[in-house]
């Protein structure tokens, strides 16, 4: 276990924000918790687990506890139908799904290049091109805080919805997820009813959708090593079907997906652009020229200059469509999880 005090959250975050935190420390084995735990240096404080740093945007300095979840490992099994796989938490995401490939297990293809760690994926339930992670969650396994238990939680308990779980809520502060159990049938079926995959047709093999995918994502989305980003800044708005009826008829080309009965998503990318956003910036944020669903850090920016920025996209796109964007990037205050109504009051 590594212990830094008043340390640093700039190069933990792809955002690359100022921002420290009163401590950091990083967790290698299980057996770490019970000293961060029951450390009375600690006891009181605000707690934030934090893997790759890929959907966090600090709003200032963390008055508590970040916790890295440098977990590793994964085990295999053969269940006859299908592959079940345990990872451990601090497993990259992107190349758990390499992994899977070059075994011979498909079905995490359409989730290829989402930046982060393998315990942030069931957090924000992480979807892309028509699949998402509660498609193949098993379990989720977890430390309990209070007590140092083990828990292990069905995938039915985990209240998976659109960016959304049980661990976003009353999980949220009570639970440490250490691994994801990950059911991979060995009847392959392909997704490709999303973009560019539908071109593929008969000709969909596991690695063409692989392959497709990391084209699309890398020629839309910036590499935060070389320009700050948290990926996807604001969720798909799920709107009722009315509503998207009426603006589908003013605006016949915008994007339009069934979300269930009476409800429909739209493309929050989509309605950003329309305001004519792209390139946008306000101090050294910016809506990224290429992707409108993007917020970015062009150097220097301050977390002010970001949620600044959010909140006038977010006003842009209610005042033109009516539509309310929520951001799928969480906010940690100095005390814990915030949000945009907040803290720009």
């Amino acid at each position: 276990m590594k212990l830094q005090e008043h340390a640093s959250l700039r190069e933990l975050t792809t955002l690359g924000l100022p921002a420290s935190a009163r401590w950091v420390v990083t967790l290698e084995a299980v057996d770490d918790l019970l000293p961060v735990r029951d450390d009375p240096r600690w006891v009181g404080l605000p707690r934030l687990v934090l893997g790759g740093g890929s959907n966090v945007l600090f709003t200032c300095d963390f008055d508590g506890v970040v916790v890295l979840n440098r977990l590793r490992g994964i085990e295999v099994r053969d269940e006859g139908e299908s592959w079940l796989l345990h990872v451990a938490a601090g497993e990259n995401w992107h190349e758990l799904v390499r992994y899977t490939l070059e075994q011979g297990m498909a079905g995490l293809e359409n989730l290829a290049l989402i930046p982060g760690c393998v315990g942030a994926a069931p957090v924000q339930n992480i979807g892309a091109y028509g699949v998402e992670l509660a498609r193949f969650c098993a379990y989720v396994d977890t430390l309990r805080w209070h007590d140092g238990q083990a828990e292990r939680i069905a995938a039915a308990d985990c209240r998976f919805g659109y960016r959304d779980s049980l661990f976003k809520h009353d999980y949220q502060e009570s639970h440490l997820i250490t691994a994801v159990g990950l059911r991979l049938p060995k009847h392959w079926q392909p997704v490709l009813s999303y973009g560019p995959l539908a071109a593929l047709g008969e000709q969909a093999t596991p690695q063409a959708v692989f392959d497709i995918v990391c084209a699309t994502r890398m020629a839309k989305l910036p590499d935060p090593a070389v320009l700050g980003n948290a990926g996807s800044f604001f969720k798909n708005p799920v709107v009722p079907q009315a509503l998207a009826e009426r603006l589908k008829a003013v605006h016949p080309a915008m994007p339009l997906y069934p979300a269930g009965e009476g409800q429909a998503k739209l493309a929050a990318g989509w309605l950003i652009d329309q305001c004519g956003l792209k390139g946008f910036a306000i101090g050294q944020a910016a809506v990224h020229q290429e992707q409108a669903l993007v917020l970015v850090n062009r150097g220097g920016a301050s977390a002010r200059d970001l949620l600044t920025l959010a909140a006038h996209v977010r006003d842009s796109v209610a005042a033109r469509f009516g539509v309310e964007l929520e951001h799928e990037v969480r906010f940690m205050g100095a005390r814990g999880e915030t949000f945009l109504r907040e803290v720009m009051q």
